[in-house]
């Protein structure tokens, strides 16, 4: 390690870009004033800083020797931090413009949040245009926000003698201490994570109309410094707002409701409701590839890590033989190149998410003999050997026989280039969760996958939780480079969230994350994770069909 002397600070670091040991002789001053210093050394803006691998603000002060990081914007939780601290903004200027009314933030979306008025009243492109002038007018300020650090009873008295309510009544659920009060003008709230230390460092967004609500979007990990080009998303918002109009039509908008549900003896009724929403989506797919089966000989399932891409297909396949269909299915990791072609990361590691670690010539060339009726030996790849392997697998397809191909790349053209495109059907499938703690914080799609590949490694593949938060930023960068881009492409959109998943995986993960001891890297972000599961009720898995999606990561599943 380099050895870094901090002049100003009177303290020495090692390492500074990685995270060092900090022996703190002024105890006076908060991490800001290093962060300061050591900004130079970063290719984004600081905003939060991570001491002995629990997140805090930048105005933290060390009370002893401690292990500190420096959280960026070219990180996942650097730019969680900024897009929270925008979203705070933008409640606190709407709360001031327009009094009695409720602004909600629902999901995100194209690098940004959209959200809503709640009620039936549409947000109109007058109202936004003020929210953004006066977004401007509270950022050119600087001014100060303001964090308290209080016990559960206490931050409820002062929510409650605030007017509010909204988010007492969430918080009431809720039993892990402490809990973050901020402040910002007259502006007061709660909030479960970190928020930059004034309004001064949330200058780069762009708020627009949208729909009947607002699009409030940010820099990606990749250009801290700007707003990516506008890539529009019109059926990922048409699945997200329909899946906010069932939530709302089964009263579950808010986790509240569903501990509501919950505590009342009302699970067994929602887990049937939310599965026969599943079939029904699934049946109308496959009566849609029924219809013109010679315009969908290739069905192609695409999806981001635990989307349950793999019930699906299952599920889907059922609902095609309903429709006289026979389907053939492909495994594309059966295609992967042998081992000594395999393509390496910028780690030298092997890069099996890389569309080229794929043999795309000899899988097309498969492909377009099955189109053509022809007898084809499918290949079985062997990951101990890294060779492809054969076994007299030997399928043939036809105009009843519809060939399904699950994997990452489903998507991408490149996959299947020697295929011509109106005899594909392709269907994007994410865990889209609907649901929100309080109006100001939705839980993220990203949050519910993880958990559900938590609780899946460690059944079903010997993994624990702290190996599987490490590998999460990797699979989350292969996400958005070789899935996200391509989601449009899809003919359909599947959301494969339930309702009420959290509240039953909570039983499996909880054990697991609270495992993880404070020297972890991980820590911080497992202690994220539970204090989001520790909202929920916990609920029993009795009544979950083995057909479900939930069975894929719980056990239990007819499928395997």
């Amino acid at each position: 390690m380099n050895e870094y002397r901090s002049n100003y600070l009177g303290l020495t670091v090692s390492s500074p870009k990685t995270g060092f040991f900090c022996r703190w002789w002024n105890r006076r001053l908060p991490l800001q004033a290093l962060a300061w210093e050591l900004q130079p050394e970063y290719p984004a803006p600081i905003v939060a800083v991570r001491v002995d691998n629990v997140l805090e603000d930048l105005e933290y002060v060390p009370e002893r020797d401690c292990l500190v990081e420096m959280v960026d914007m070219s990180t996942e939780t650097g730019l969680r931090v900024y897009g929270q601290s925008l979203a705070f903004v933008l409640m606190r200027v709407a709360r001031e413009l327009f009094p009695g009314k409720q602004l909600e933030i629902q999901f995100s979306l194209n690098k940004g949040f959209y959200g809503e008025l709640l009620g039936d009243e549409p947000l109109t492109p007058e109202m936004v245009d003020r929210l953004r002038e006066r977004m401007w007018e509270v950022v050119r300020a600087a001014e100060p926000i303001k964090r308290k650090v209080v016990s559960r009873f206490e931050a409820l008295h002062i929510l409650e003698a605030s007017g509010r309510q909204d988010q007492a009544d969430v918080l009431r659920f809720r039993s892990r201490e402490p809990v973050n009060i901020y402040t910002c003008g007259d502006y007061l709230a709660y909030s479960d994570e970190i928020l930059v230390p004034h309004t001064g460092m949330i200058t780069t967004y762009q708020l627009v109309h949208y729909f009947t609500g607002f699009l409030l979007r940010h820099p990606d990990q990749s250009d801290p410094f700007r707003i990516p080009p506008n890539v529009e998303q019109k059926q990922l918002a048409y699945i997200f707002r329909e899946s906010d109009k069932w939530t709302k039509i089964v009263k579950v908008g808010d986790v509240r409701d569903l501990n509501l549900h919950n505590e009342a003896g009302r699970t067994g009724e929602l887990i049937r409701i939310a599965e026969a929403l599943h079939e029904k989506k699934i049946a109308q797919i496959a009566d849609r590839i029924a219809e013109e089966p010679e315009k969908a000989r290739l069905i192609l399932i695409a999806g981001p890590s635990s989307s349950g891409k793999t019930t699906f297909a299952q599920r889907l396949k059922i609902q095609l033989r309903v429709n006289g269909l026979d389907p053939v299915n492909l495994s594309m990791d059966d295609y992967f190149l042998p081992r000594e072609q395999t393509p390496r990361d910028a780690s030298g590691n092997y890069d099996f998410e890389s569309i080229d670690a794929v043999d795309c010539a000899l899988f097309n060339d498969h492909l377009m003999k099955l189109i053509a009726g022809e007898a084809v030996e499918l290949p079985r790849y062997n990951f101990h050997t890294g060779d492809r392997e054969y076994h007299q697998d030997i399928v043939q397809a036809g105009i009843d026989r519809p060939i399904i191909v699950e994997g990452i790349h489903g998507l991408n053209e490149k996959l299947t280039a020697a295929v011509a495109r109106d005899h594909k059907f392709k269907i994007y499938v994410s865990a889209l969760m609907e649901l929100n703690l309080n109006p100001m914080n939705y839980i993220k799609t990203t949050d519910a996958r993880c958990i559900r590949r938590i609780v899946r490694d460690h059944r079903f593949r010997s993994h624990d939780a702290p190996r599987t938060l490490t590998m999460w930023p990797s699979v989350r960068r292969g996400e958005e480079r070789w899935i996200f881009p391509f989601q449009e492409e899809a003919d359909v959109m599947f959301n494969s969230a339930l309702v009420y998943e959290l509240a039953v995986l909570a039983r499996y993960a909880v054990p697991l994350l609270e495992a993880i001891p404070s020297d972890s890297k991980v820590y911080g972000e497992a202690q994220r994770l539970l204090t989001l599961l520790d909202y929920f009720r916990p609920m029993e898995d009795l009544e979950v069909p083995p057909n479900s999606i939930l069975r894929e990561f719980i056990g239990g599943s007819c499928f395997f």
